[in-house]
This record gives C-alpha cells, sequence and structure tokens, in this order.
C-alpha cells in the first residue's frame, strides 16, 4: 500500500505542477478569484453527480462535521485566499519561495501535532529540497520589485495554511475515506469562492459577468482542469497519500511540482532553461528521494529527533 501512496504523492506534484500553466491562459478572460470559483463550483457539481447515481458513496454524522470543517478551512478556503491576495501585491517568485517552505511548516507540525517520529537526516534532505525551489525562484528574479508586508505576510499565511491542511488531513484519515475528505473540500470551496466572487461582482455592479463569462471558450479548458483534475484527482490523491504516509513525507512531494512545472514550460511553452533550473531541480529531487528513502529504512535511535 505504501508503494501506492507514494505513487500518489508522485502523480499529484505532476497535477498540480500543470495548474500554473491552465491559470494563466484562464487569467486572460477572467478574475483569479473568478477562476477560484468557476473551478471548486465544477468539482463540486461533478462530485454531487457521481454522489446521486450512487458511484461514490459519502457518510458522515454533524458531529464529524467540525473535523471536516477544519482541513477544508485550512485548504482550499484559506489556502487560496491568501495566495490569491498576496500575490497580487509581491512577485511570483518571492511567493514561489515561501510557497516552498510548506515541507518545513508541515514537519514542525507534524512532529509537534501528530508526535510523528522525523530523523535527523531527513530533516536535511527536505532542507535540500526546499533549498533547490528557493535557489531556483531566486534566479528567476530578472529584476529587483518592491517588497510589501502584507503580501509577504499572506502568502506566508497560505503556507502555514496548507500546513495545518496536511496535518488535520492525517488525523482525519483514520475516521473518513479520501473521497469524503475531497468531497467536503469541494463543497466548502465552491460556498466561500462563489460567495466572494458574486460580492465582488454585485459591488463592481457586474453581476451578470457571472454567466457571460463563461461564453469565452478559452477558460473552458482550463476551468475543465483545474475543477475534475487538479481539485477532484489531485486532492483525493493528496489525501490518499497522507492516510497512507507520515505528513512530512508527503508534503515533500510538492517540491516536485517546480521539476515538473519547468519540463512542461520547456516541452509545451518552449521556455528556455538555464544552469540554475538543473542545479536547483537536482537538488529538489534528491531532497525528495532522500525523505522517501529513509522513510523505508528501519528506524534507528541515532537517527531519531526528539520524540
Amino acid at each position: 500500500m505504501q508503494k501506492t501512496a507514494h505513487l500518489a504523492g508522485v502523480l499529484f506534484a505532476i497535477i498540480f505542477s500543470l495548474t500554473f500553466m491552465f491559470s494563466k491562459v484562464a487569467m486572460n478572460y477572467i478574475s483569479p478569484m473568478g477562476l477560484i470559483a468557476y473551478r471548486f463550483l465544477l468539482a463540486f457539481l461533478v462530485f454531487e453527480v457521481l454522489r446521486w447515481f450512487k458511484v461514490i458513496k459519502i457518510n458522515f454524522n454533524k458531529s464529524q462535521v467540525l473535523i471536516l470543517a477544519k482541513i477544508s478551512l485550512m485548504e482550499p478556503v484559506l489556502y487560496f485566499i491568501f495566495e490569491t491576495f498576496g500575490l497580487a501585491m509581491i512577485s511570483s517568485g518571492e511567493a514561489g519561495m515561501m510557497i516552498a517552505l510548506i515541507p518545513i511548516f508541515v514537519t514542525i507540525l507534524s512532529f509537534i501535532f501528530l508526535k510523528e517520529r522525523i530523523r535527523v537526516m531527513q530533516i536535511v534532505f527536505i532542507v535540500i529540497s526546499v533549498g533547490g525551489v528557493v535557489f531556483i525562484e531566486w534566479m528567476n528574479k530578472a529584476t529587483a520589485t518592491n517588497h510589501r508586508l502584507l503580501g509577504v505576510l499572506l502568502v506566508l499565511l497560505a503556507s502555514l495554511s496548507a500546513g495545518f491542511f496536511n496535518i488535520f488531513s492525517r488525523k482525519a484519515s483514520t475516521i473518513f475515506k479520501p473521497v469524503e475528505i475531497t468531497y467536503f473540500m469541494m463543497l466548502a470551496g465552491a460556498i466561500s469562492f462563489n460567495a466572494i466572487y458574486l460580492g465582488q461582482l454585485l459591488v463592481k455592479g457586474e453581476i451578470a459577468a457571472y454567466i457571460s463569462n463563461l461564453a469565452h471558450w478559452g477558460i473552458i479548458g482550463p476551468i475543465v482542469y483545474l475543477g475534475l483534475v487538479a481539485s477532484i484527482g489531485g486532492y483525493f490523491l493528496a489525501n490518499f497519500a497522507l492516510g497512507q504516509l507520515p505528513a512530512h513525507v508527503v508534503s515533500i512531494y510538492s517540491n516536485l511540482s517546480t521539476v515538473v512545472a519547468l519540463v512542461a514550460g520547456t516541452l509545451i511553452l518552449h521556455e528556455q532553461l538555464y544552469y540554475y533550473h538543473y542545479l536547483g531541480a537536482a537538488l529538489i529531487i534528491i531532497g525528495v528521494y532522500g525523505t522517501v528513502w529513509l522513510n523505508s529504512r528501519p528506524l534507528k535511535k541515532d537517527l531519531e529527533v526528539l520524540k
């Protein structure tokens, strides 16, 4: 089962890495919040159809809603709100460096809240992987940008939200199936982001745009990918992996998204790669491999962090 979980980790990293490309295309037509709203609405509607025809079974009682609400509040709700508004204030390179801190946050939080035993060398490999992402993003900064404290704070809060999502989903995996956790996440995302987006349109007096936006065929493909493949498929795989593996091990797979995004950018968008891309990618892969490999090895006292 662990091999399947590791495969799920690789697959969700690949899926999430392509979201940036599809989002970039869609945002030529609609705002970031509009894209998120449509994305999660589509994901929830598809889930409802599957539930209605009994393809999937969703079972939870009122006493368990609070647990699912905590997961959904962290991600997608707070994560996407913080990230969306934070990205409007700082460069994508700066945001990328802070998002790369997620595995560090997860490692600390999993040690505190889940009492997961973490090896010293796993921490070293996690830092190496994070360092690879930070190095690429730092070298990608072609021009100096104005640092806005609020933007930095918001993206850091997004990273922290993602960290808590990993912790809460890992704890909930003993009670719920991955599909149940994912279903509730899509429900929370659909309600929250559509309420925000409709509120924005109402203030601007452009409420009709909620429907007319969909007349642009250019956004249909990205919304389908983001709503079905990324939101449903990606989060299901993430929740499945978190049910089988330690949270700090699962979180490190997110850094693989940077490597896949570089490859996709080269093959599909014909973007040029420089020496620092290769060096950073090598650090990421080494860090991911080392963290995962150590997780499969027998635990020795001299390699273990204090419990």
